[in-house]
């Protein structure tokens, strides 16, 4: 039982309120109303018999007075019983039945077709076979005066006439019963649709900051001080609150990605200075010292690398965009092959590029074909095929493919695979972790996407499976359409 009423709890908690509210107040009206129904029911049925056997009692003891009983004897023949008027016209005035019986319980005179309702009896009102009946001794004269002797009159009426009345009022009063608890469940649904407005707005001005992420929405101001409009005040501080805090973290975010910018180029003129010098260094100096100055040198250079690499993915940070230009991706992927051709001696890479053309910042596309080829290169043993095709896609895309037949990209790396500093276990080149991130802020500053792909799903993760970079970006038409957006993009240009 208890895990019953547990279950039904738990049912009556997942309704919604507006639902609860109305159907306790319907159901609280129902109980009110059947339970008054019951009283007043009762108490009607019960006055509704009582006048029914009242007023055939008072038909019997007044319809001896309205009749005339005329009582004649011939000398030789029996008593002869003459009623005026007849029984069978007062059986039809008052839809009742009307009998006379002797005093020794024979039937004396009846209406034809009258139902059998037992022997009479004078001690009081019976109910048989569906009538009310009321017997009464009616004495008999001569038209002399002289007593004749007695007779018993049967006066009964049928008690369907009261029975459908009873009926009658059963019925109103189910029907109020239940058109009362109706009313008051759609009044109780309005009402509680009313009181719950308010907060149904505040929760559509929650979805609405929930969908826009902007915490500077107000919400709406209920006219009431009760329990919805302190929430709504609440509500409306926290609100304001995270707007605050938003708007902190977004500046002080802003004034990072200005700084790293601003660094970054900065570091490039001084490193080039010494670059420079390094590699003049390394040419005149010999033994030890010339391996010092070359390990420097290479030190310098990947610094230069990772500067770039920041001084890029600041760029897309702060939303700067480089000038553009009408691009072609396959020319593009033969210079990035040509020059990583010394590094990947060990790997094969076949192009199989087709013309297509971007709109786009030719070193920054140059860039994403060779963190791919490069990503390729670390991640699959010697000996592995990279493949790089591009040519036209669907939906007025261009689509730049890098895959080969390497171990594939395990599941648990894929979440944060685009994600900056993030290298996989495989990695034999030293990166830094930006290469993949690098791809995928210029694929999107420039209107595009890129996703990792399996190239044969069907071989275990670490024998075969290999990955397959798809990097997809508007056409240059498509561009060309759309010009004034990119010519007002390329106002603010960072070199």
């Amino acid at each position: 039982m208890r895990g019953a009423g547990e279950r039904v709890q738990a049912a009556f908690d997942r309704l919604p309120i507006t639902t609860r509210l109305a159907g306790v107040s319907a159901l609280l009206t129902f109980i009110i109303l059947f339970s008054f129904a019951l009283v007043v029911g009762s108490l009607t049925i019960h006055r509704i018999r009582s006048d029914f056997y009242s007023e055939v009692e008072r038909a019997g003891e007044r319809l001896p007075r309205e009749l005339t009983f005329r009582v004649t004897q011939s000398s030789t023949g029996p008593l002869e019983l003459k009623v005026e008027p007849s029984l069978q016209k007062v059986a039809s005035q008052q839809s009742a039945v009307v009998k006379l019986f002797g005093v020794s319980g024979q039937l004396e005179q009846a209406p034809s077709n009258a139902p059998w309702l037992g022997e009479p009896n004078v001690g009081g009102p019976v109910a048989v076979h569906g009538y009310f009946v009321v017997s009464r001794e009616v004495p008999l004269f001569y038209s002399n005066g002289v007593s004749a002797g007695r007779v018993i009159l049967q006066y009964a009426r049928p008690l369907s006439a009261v029975n459908s009345t009873i009926a009658r009022v059963e019925l109103l009063l189910v029907l109020g019963v239940l058109a009362g608890s109706g009313l008051a469940l759609l009044a109780g649904i309005m009402i509680a649709r009313r009181a719950m407005h308010p907060i149904a707005q505040l929760t559509s001005t929650a979805a609405e900051i929930a969908r826009t992420r902007d915490p500077s929405l107000s919400l709406p101001e209920p006219h009431a001080e009760d329990e919805v409009g302190k929430l709504a005040h609440t509500l409306q501080s926290m609100l304001h609150e995270l707007d605050s805090a938003h708007a902190e973290t977004e500046a002080m975010l802003d004034r990072q990605r200005r700084f790293v910018a601003d660094a970054s180029h900065e570091l490039r003129t001084p490193l080039t200075s010494v670059l420079a010098n390094l590699e003049l260094l390394a040419e005149s100096l010999h033994g030890e010292e010339a391996d010092a100055a070359r390990s420097a040198l290479r030190s310098s250079q990947r610094m230069r690398r990772l500067v770039a690499d920041l001084l890029l993915l600041a760029r897309a940070d702060v939303g700067r965009v480089v000038r553009r230009e009408r691009v072609d991706l396959a020319q593009v992927a033969i210079e990035a092959a040509a020059e990583l051709g010394p590094m990947s001696a060990m790997h094969e890479i076949s192009l199989d590029v087709k013309p297509a053309a971007v709109q786009a910042a030719r070193d920054e596309i140059l860039r994403v074909v060779i963190n791919l080829i490069e990503n390729a290169v670390r991640h699959t043993p010697p000996g592995t095929e990279i493949r790089v095709r591009s040519g036209a896609g669907e939906h007025g895309r261009v689509r730049l493919v890098v895959e080969d037949d390497g171990p594939g990209v395990p599941e648990p790396l894929r979440a944060s695979l685009f994600e900056r500093f993030v290298r996989g276990a495989g990695d034999r080149g030293g990166s830094f972790g930006l290469g993949l991130a690098i791809v995928k802020a210029v694929a999107e500053s420039h209107g595009g996407s890129v996703r990792v792909e399996d190239v044969h799903p069907e071989s275990p993760v670490g024998e075969g499976r290999g990955a397959r970079f798809v990097v997809e970006l508007p056409r240059a038409s498509d561009l060309d359409d759309h010009g004034e957006h990119h010519r007002a993009a390329t106002e603010a240009v960072v070199d």
